[in-house]
């Protein structure tokens, strides 16, 4: 296939249609390098330039060469002032790189060239809800959500997302169970999924219910440390307190982020002391807290 579109492009140069078409061949192939130099010499007058253009940034960005990636889209956004996915994919790509505020900053930038938004600009609310999330900003990030839903209610990874939000957050916990079971009823094999149905029941105070569910989501997703240390969690709650201890220090083991990692081992610190042959001298059943 990449001989005959080589040939192609020897017998005509300005065949953009197909470089596109090789740098994705190329890439797929894993040879970044290739993709790009394939996107090279594209005429500034081509109609597939800003097409172009956005697939240099992502594999400038996938090469590691990432402020050369904002370049390249900062130069499409001014080129193109009334296209908002110069912006959002900067926005996406900082995200990606932890650096959530700068995220926000170039989403608030693409969303302000929307005009009125539409269904189809639900992911662009999603997204920056994200990176406001994850900045501290949660007042606006809750807005984000909220909008999403209002342009595309079936949105699983919005529901999921506020709903476990809110879930940590320990307020709107009836809404947020319910904005749950439709992701999972959306998406029934998503681990992430049926781990927020499971953390969610278990704020609830039906820790027979979270298991069944973080079990579940165990076996999905076995290497996600937060999953583990829930179902470590809902096997505290009913009183199985070995196998809960394995199931943290599993999770542990999974390198955490800093905030898990610190509230695993507290839970860790907090349990029981066993008795004679190694049962516990709490009562079995008793729910400490998940928090």
């Amino acid at each position: 296939a990449q001989v005959l579109m080589q040939l192609a492009l020897s017998m005509r140069p300005d065949f953009t249609s197909v470089r596109l078409l090789l740098a994705d061949t190329l890439e797929g192939a894993r040879r970044p390098e290739a993709a790009l130099a394939a996107l090279g010499n594209v005429d500034g007058r081509d109609p597939l330039r800003p097409v172009v253009r956005m697939r240099q940034a992502a594999l400038q960005e996938a090469l590691g060469r990432t402020d050369e990636a904002l370049a390249t889209l900062e130069e499409l956004a001014r080129a193109q002032p009334d296209r908002a996915e110069p912006l959002a994919l900067a926005g996406g790509i900082l995200r990606q790189k932890t650096r959530f505020k700068e995220s926000a900053a170039y989403y608030d930038r693409a969303v302000a060239r929307l005009g009125t938004p539409s269904r189809a600009n639900w992911a662009l609310f999603y997204e920056r809800g994200v990176s406001y999330e994850r900045a501290g900003m949660w007042a606006e990030a809750e807005r984000d959500f909220e909008a999403a839903l209002q342009l595309s209610p079936e949105q699983p990874s919005v529901l999921n997302y506020l709903g476990y939000a809110w879930t940590e957050q320990g307020k709107n916990l009836v809404r947020a169970r319910q904005m749950i079971e439709r992701a999972v009823a959306l998406r029934p094999e998503d681990g992430s999924y049926l781990d927020s149905l499971g953390w969610v029941l278990l704020k609830q105070g039906d820790a027979a219910g979270a298991l069944a569910r973080l079990q579940r989501a165990v076996e999905l997703q076995s290497e996600d440390p937060v999953i583990n240390g829930h179902y470590g969690d809902a096997l505290a709650a009913v009183g199985r307190w070995r196998e809960a201890e394995f199931q943290w220090r599993r999770a542990l083991l999974l390198k955490p982020e800093p905030e898990e990692e610190a509230r695993i081992t507290r839970r860790l610190g907090a349990l029981p002391k066993a008795g004679p042959g190694g049962v516990s001298t709490e009562a079995v059943g008793t729910r400490p807290s998940v928090r």
